[in-house]
């Protein structure tokens, strides 16, 4: 029997450090007609905004797999039993269920969570407005379960909300009432009505790549920003297909972006491979780095062995032929290669090609990064609040250098908790803030350091913060006052040149 009596204490945290959350479709209880892809969307949007290193959200994918897997149809409504069975063999720890109406006037939801561990539903937390709110309804309920699995959660209700306002609700129905069959058409339609639906880009992508049209892969991968939280996921699919349409010079390009944010063993390799295929030396040491993170996959050995016989370094190469042949006795491809290298033939005609990688798997490497940082907090726990504070705006630069902008505020935020007067925790704060499109956020951050310390960098941000406002000459006063405190602030003069081609740029003519 699964229990729903109040609990005397918040859920407690699953035994893995990184819970594993099952979100299933919401019921739709309304009697409105058309509005059953709701149900999908709360899924969708749910999942997106719990997604982080400390929860591990199943995707929509293998969802449907695992529903596939024991013949029960996707929009199903779930027996007990049957939600209890499919949790279990998808080893989750929790569950997320819950349901919405509308009558015409307002549109409500209710959300439960089902600790599989204790078998507990937890009490139901509710949102409601205007069905134009849905959205922000959807981000709301969100917060509302992540605070339920993390009650010192640091983000805010408004920060969920905040994050998700760039989203259009007839760009979100698009997206998610997708069929295989439709799926590059509603895709288009989702990007068309919302240019900055990223996520729908991704999927537009990566769609266009598993249907092997290449080009247009690249094409769509490639309007993703450096500042997105997918653009990693993004250029690791841009890569793999500019690497299958011939253009490898884009490919080892797109490889290195995600090298430079994640240490994936699989990004090195294909890094390696796109480097040896542009005949480059720098190929050992990429595929060096591969075979040393993961010494048991015989095809990073064998890409390996690939580059070193072309160096010349043949006994080595063989080595590693070896190796692949201890770990995959069945490879025919390396035994071949192998015998050719060891009876030294002056011609080894054409070699082997490479083998690329097309799993990507940043979560597991964020999982790790969580535990480590989770491992740093507890060494932290008792030091000087000032010291620790500055560990965290440590964690938050490195997270605002990836991409992970939420992950980066959260750190600021913390760092302010513990020294209020942290001038870089409030600057870091206000330009992760400002990455995440929170703008008010942002002012509110910068005007408050100005107030404490008026700084060249803040006065930077500020300007930064202006002309994405398109306040020019506000922007100019900034950079204006930036100069003042340090003349040869290279930033500073180099955006005022920017600023200085807008200005004096003459206005366009409207058609």
């Amino acid at each position: 029997m699964l229990s729903n009596s109040p609990p005397k204490a918040p859920v407690e945290p699953a035994a893995s450090s990184n819970p594993a959350l099952l979100i299933l479709p919401f019921h739709n209880d309304s009697k409105a007609p058309g509005l059953e892809w709701i149900g999908e969307a709360f899924s969708e949007v749910l999942g997106q905004r719990m997604q982080s290193p400390s929860v591990f959200v199943i995707s929509r994918e293998d969802r449907l797999y695992a529903f596939d897997r024991v013949g029960i149809p996707a929009n199903t409504q779930l027996s007990r039993a049957t939600l209890l069975r499919i949790a279990e063999q998808m080893g989750v720890d929790y569950v997320v269920l819950g349901n919405y109406n509308y009558d015409g006037n307002s549109f409500s939801t209710k959300a439960q969570l089902l600790d599989m561990r204790r078998l507990h539903l937890s009490p139901s937390v509710a949102e409601s407005g205007s069905l134009l709110q849905l959205i922000d309804i959807q981000a709301a309920t969100a917060w509302d379960l992540m605070h339920t699995i993390q009650p010192g959660l640091v983000a805010t209700k408004q920060d969920f909300t905040a994050e998700t306002k760039d989203i259009r609700l007839d760009a979100l129905e698009n997206y998610v009432a997708t069929t295989n069959t439709e799926k590059i058409r509603r895709f288009k339609e989702a990007v068309r009505l919302n240019p900055t639906y990223y996520v729908a880009i991704l999927a537009l992508g990566r769609t266009y790549f598993e249907q092997r049209e290449y080009s247009s892969a690249v094409t769509w991968l490639a309007k993703i920003p450096p500042s997105d939280r997918h653009a990693a996921e993004a250029n690791f699919f841009l890569g793999l297909a500019a690497y299958y349409s011939g253009n490898i010079d884009r490919a080892a390009e797109a490889f290195r972006v995600v090298a430079d944010r994640f240490p994936l063993t699989e990004v090195y390799n294909n890094l390696g491979v796109a480097e040896a295929r542009r005949s480059r030396n720098t190929s050992l040491e990429y595929l060096q780095k591969a075979v040393q993170a993961d010494p048991t996959e015989p095809d990073y050995h064998f890409n390996l062995a690939l580059s070193l016989a072309r160096t010349g370094d043949k006994q080595a190469a063989i080595r590693e032929l070896r190796e692949v042949l201890r770990l995959r006795p069945a490879d025919t491809e390396a035994r071949s290669y192998l015998q050719t290298l060891a009876l030294g033939s002056a011609s080894i005609g054409r070699p082997p090609l490479e083998r690329i990688k097309r799993n990507y798997d940043e979560a597991s490497f964020r999982q790790l990064a969580f535990a480590m940082e989770n491992a740093e907090e507890a060494q932290m726990a008792n030091s000087d609040p000032k010291k620790h504070a500055v560990m965290h705006v440590d964690q938050g630069k490195q997270r605002l250098s990836q991409g992970f902008c939420e992950e980066a505020r959260d750190h600021f935020r913390r760092a302010l908790a513990l020294d209020p007067q942290n001038s870089e925790a409030r600057l870091g704060l206000a330009n992760a803030q400002m990455a995440l499109n929170d703008l008010a956020g942002a002012h509110s951050e910068l005007e408050q350091s100005l107030r404490d310390r008026p700084t060249p960098d803040a006065y930077l941000a500020l300007a930064q913060l202006h002309l994405k406002e398109n306040k020019l000459a506000a922007a100019n006063d900034d950079l204006t006052q930036a100069l003042r405190l340090e003349p040869a602030n290279s930033s500073a003069l180099r955006l005022r040149q920017q600023l200085t081609s807008r200005l004096d740029a003459p206005p366009r003519n409207k058609q």
